[in-house]
């Protein structure tokens, strides 16, 4: 489905009422492994459905039984359970539950200590739970303070996840389940060793593992022994790592259950773990093998430092060897439990603990489980004493970031650039977001005369992945021009993007096929001569004051296009987005966008004619306080009407006694002080069309929701006065750039009254030009703006109509759905499907720059290598000149965020959402970014030393941390480094 995530989960069973166990002809309480299918997970949990699904589709799973949810909430039935649920959904939600303070009894063990003749381990496989999000949903977002969520109090719910535990502990296994278990394991055999695990409901999902978060007993024998391990793994379902998992995971404490599943013990000579995808480089159809002697719990639980075995599942090549310490065995003990085997240090170097043949059979097994899921999958399996291979658990691979929703019509390695990193956009867009961003690369791609079969669908460079926008640079590496000119471009825009792209060309799948420029010339010649770009380049260098008065024609012309009908039905409101996205907004992209290119163009030809008569430092100082520059203009004014509302006593105890969210009601209700009133309706007729990700058409405008607009702007009223006045700092920015130029002038004199002349005119268009760069970008945002008032509309009368449940739900449609529902189809349940897709996706914090056809990330794969730094520090681009030592603070969404004065802003990216910050940091730290992405520029203008492209900085660094940035360098250096 259009903008979902491919494999995504589906939401956790509901709690049923406790009742009591049934007999129609068979047992409520347990089920055969064999009987078990995939979709009895409310009944099953997750490890026992993945097991009998495995079972019946004929793979080699050890037989035994599973005690179903129904025993464990038949056994809890009078616990007193409802309290803790109540305290901990008050806890999650910030409420503060009434009468429910259930938090007394004694602190029992996180798993209530192990069953005779048992040893617990923690259940799963190695791979860690998934980031808090880090943003909210388009239409209404939990604000995000001081770069963290707020979050419920973590010794609170430890303390809630102990009396939990005390109350399964307490209630026991009543004797009629306890009769029923005993039946099924006299079944399997007498005193059989086996193996007692947790599956809980809300496990192994497709996005979420929850491995590790329960407890499983190795090696129980006796029915006594059974018994107690089962409830301890009733127990564990409340352990603190569980509780928090959940927590974070967003899942309802009230609606899992757990039930347990008895197999029969595999006594193994080796046993491990298997991806059938490489975890970290994102390859599918690679299997990464882990190994060792004994228990595969040495592996799961990182005891031991395994054997590893790469294994290229469709020829079979056995890709990578590398052997194990083998320090550690943890091995079955007669009688029941385990033992850990400390191995002395040997001289010999070990022997493989899988022969090739092995090997091989291990990589075509994890090939059968994946093509029964039709999805990468993480498996544990075992090899017993007589050679058989066994599979004792498989679950998908969380991890892993989505391949493409639609393959490449020409086979071969395909290379997919992520456009939305590029756009400075970390988090997903809305399946409208997707369906505009269609819509507008179909009409670049129709300009430049590429066939175009369905504009909705988008041109055949277009792809998506994660409901994010990817682009084909496929056809860019294979030509010389585009390998010259594609980087460059992505230098200014993304430069870890660009190495990478750099990166690639040493691969030889995308070895050099085109080597003239005439492919180029075709598509680009077309879209110059319609838009007279050689005309606006000539006019830029030899007339630059006519070419801003063409450029201010061009924006009142294109309002003037954008002005909504008066009257209109719906189906003639989604004609006209279709118009504004399809055919309208991208014309002033070509007509603009010449302008800073000669602006940036003309300092380089500065640096080239004084060659070390200038310095980077600079020329840096040449482009900072620049005019033209929608967005600092933007920000000036914002910081304007901070200092008017400042001068009234009143508005300012208003702002100061309110929450954004109140302000915001206030405004909306004409009820803000008077000045404060009239001025924020001044900055939102200006800039109201401006939002956070705002090119996603699914992301509210100021306009409709100044929520973080006045946060901002309460967080400037708590500055002292005068502290970091941006607007002096921009004068003072803009006069010492001026006298730069005088100074660059007279170093050019010396050369020749012609070099003068040259860098006099060309500095000249650099102020006057460079600053336009932001420009193109405006008036999209002003064309989406247009687009999405008139959906708003339509998805008014939708829901009018009863087709939809709220207007705004239309941003979860595509313009082939809303056609549907046009047509009277209700398709609630399409936007629930994909709201869940949509929340999960936005829990993603890895997000991948370049990704291959064969989901290989070629940054993690190793294409891109960071030259090292001293201990500690981080390098990435170098954006902004300047060096600064202050306390970070990491930020994740800037809607409710707080930055002190001085602060080191830390973002996975910026847009010009995010730059009313700016005006109170003292430096800027991004993952993303170019040197001229619009972060960068804005940053530039302010004077803020910055470093942009530094991988993994939002999680390398903390809030708090000081450390130094020098914008210069590139580099950045934490405190005692």
């Amino acid at each position: 489905m259009d903008g979902q995530v491919p494999g995504a989960r589906e939401k956790e069973p509901q709690a049923r009422a406790q009742e009591p166990p049934q007999d129609a002809g068979g047992s409520a309480f347990i089920l055969p492994l064999e009987e078990i299918r995939a979709g009895m997970l409310a009944d099953v949990g997750g490890k026992a459905a993945n097991l009998g699904e495995l079972s019946a589709a004929g793979l080699p799973v050890p037989p035994g039984f599973c005690l179903t949810t129904a025993a464990y909430r038949h056994s809890l039935a009078s616990a007193g359970m409802e309290g803790v649920f109540a305290a901990m959904e008050a806890e999650v939600s910030g409420a503060d539950p009434t009468g429910a303070h259930a938090t007394g009894g004694p602190e029992p063990a996180a798993s209530g200590g192990a069953p005779t003749g048992a040893t617990p381990v923690r259940d799963g496989s190695p791979t860690g739970p998934e980031p808090a999000a880090s943003g909210g949903a388009p239409t209404g977002a939990t604000p995000v303070r001081d770069g963290s969520p707020t979050g419920p109090d973590p010794a609170r719910l430890n303390s809630l996840a102990a009396r939990a535990r005390s109350l399964v502990l307490e209630a026991g296994i009543p004797p009629e389940v306890a009769k029923e278990v005993q039946a099924a394991y006299v079944a399997l055999g007498t005193d059989v060793p086996v193996a007692v695990r947790s599956s809980a409901t809300a496990e192994d999902l497709a996005f979420a593992s929850f491995a590790g978060q329960q407890d499983t007993f190795l090696n129980v024998v006796g029915v006594d022994s059974v018994l107690d391990a089962v409830s301890k793994c009733w127990a564990s379902l409340w352990t603190d790592r569980a509780v928090s998992y959940r927590s974070t995971n967003g899942i309802d404490h009230s609606t899992v259950s757990l039930a347990v599943v008895v197999q029969e013990m595999v006594q193994s000579a080796t046993a491990g773990v298997m991806f059938t995808a490489n975890p970290v480089t994102g390859r599918r159809r690679e299997a990464v093998i882990d190994a060792s002697p004994g228990l595969g719990e040495a592996v799961v639980s990182g005891a031991v430092n395994p054997d590893q075995y790469v294994v290229d599942m469709q020829g079979g090549r056995i890709l990578k060897r590398a052997l194990g310490d083998r320090h550690v065995e943890i091995r079955s003990v007669a009688g029941g439990g385990t033992e850990r085997v400390e191995q002395g240090v040997s001289e010999v170097p070990p022997e493989p603990c899988l022969s090739d043949v092995q090997i091989k059979e291990l990589a075509a097994l994890g090939q059968r489980v994946e093509e029964h899921y039709d999805a990468p999958q993480d498996t544990e399996w075992a090899i017993d004493q007589e050679g058989k291979l066994w599979l004792t658990q498989a679950r998908p691979i969380t991890t892993l970031y989505p391949q493409t929703t639609r393959k490449p019509d020409i086979p071969g390695e395909h290379a997919f650039l992520n456009f939305s990193l590029a756009q400075g956009l970390t988090r997903p867009l809305t399946p409208m977001g997707l369906a505009g961003i269609r819509l507008i690369a179909s009409c670049v791609a129709g300009k430049a005369r590429f066939a175009v079969t369905h504009p909705r669908s988008g041109p055949s460079p277009y792809y998506e992945a994660g409901q994010r926008i990817f682009f084909d640079v496929t056809s860019v590496l294979r030509s010389r021009v585009g390998r010259l000119i594609v980087p460059r471009v992505f230098d200014i825009m993304e430069a870890r993007s660009a190495a990478l792209i750099r990166g690639l060309g040493d691969d030889p799948r995308f070895a050099v096929t085109n080597r003239t420029p005439f492919k180029l010339i075709r598509h680009v010649g077309p879209v110059a001569a319609a838009y007279r770009v050689p005309e606006t380049i000539f006019r830029a260098l030899f007339r630059p004051a006519a070419a801003m008065r063409r450029v201010d024609r061009l924006d009142q012309g294109l309002q003037e296009s954008l002005a909504a009908p008066e009257t209109a039905t719906s189906r003639q409101r989604l004609q006209r987005v279709e118009e504004i996205l399809g055919q309208r907004i991208f014309a002033t992209v070509p007509q603009v966008l010449p302008l800073p290119a000669v602006g940036f163009a003309m300092l380089a030809l500065v640096r080239k004619l004084l060659g070390p008569d200038v310095s980077y430092d600079e020329l840096q100082t040449v482009i900072r306080g620049l005019p033209n520059n929608v967005t600092t203009e933007m920000d000036l004014e914002l910081w304007n009407l901070a200092s008017k509302i400042r001068q009234d006593p009143e508005a300012k105890e208003f702002f100061a006694s309110r929450t954004a969210a109140e302000l915001t009601n206030a405004y909306k209700n004409g009820m803000l002080p008077p000045r404060s009133q009239s001025g924020l309706d001044r900055f939102l007729a200006a800039y109201g069309h401006r939002a956070v990700a705002e090119i996603d058409l699914g992301m509210p405008r100021w306009s409709e929701d100044p929520t973080h607009i006045l946060g901002v702007v309460a967080n400037y009223l708590r500055l002292e006065p005068g502290v970091g006045d941006p607007a002096r700092q921009f004068e003072d920015a803009a006069r010492a750039a001026e006298e730069h130029v005088s100074r660059l002038v007279a170093r050019a004199r010396a050369k020749s009254p012609v070099h003068a002349g040259i860098v006099r005119a060309a500095l000249d268009r650099t102020r006057r030009f460079a600053g336009m760069r932001e420009l193109p970008k405006y008036n999209l945002v002003l064309g989406l703006a247009a687009a999405r008032e008139q959906l708003v509309l339509v998805g008014e009368d939708l829901a009018e109509a009863g087709l939809l449940d709220d207007a705004l739900d239309i941003f979860f449609l595509d313009f082939n759905d809303v056609e549907i529902a046009l047509a009277g189809t209700g398709l609630q349940h399409v936007v629930a499907e994909r709201r869940e897709a949509y929340r999960l996706e936005l829990r993603r914090r890895h997000i991948p720059r370049v990704l291959l056809s064969d989901g290989t990330e070629p940054e993690a794969a190793g294409a891109l290598v960071t030259a090292p730094g001293a201990p500690g520090s981080l390098t990435g681009s170098p954006a902004s000149a300047g060096i600064v030592t202050a306390p970070v603070r990491v930020i994740m969404d800037p809607v409710g965020a707080h930055l002190e004065p001085g602060e080191i802003l830390v973002a996975p990216s910026t847009d010009p959402g995010w730059t009313p910050l700016f005006l109170t940091a003292g430096g800027l730290v991004m993952e993303m970014g170019g040197p001229n992405s619009h972060g960068a520029v804005v940053a530039r203008e302010y004077g803020i030393p910055t470093v942009v492209g530094v991988p993994d900085a939002t999680v390398k660094l903390t809030t708090g941390q000081t450390i130094t940035v020098d914008g210069a360098a590139g580099t950045i250096i934490p405190a005692g480094g």
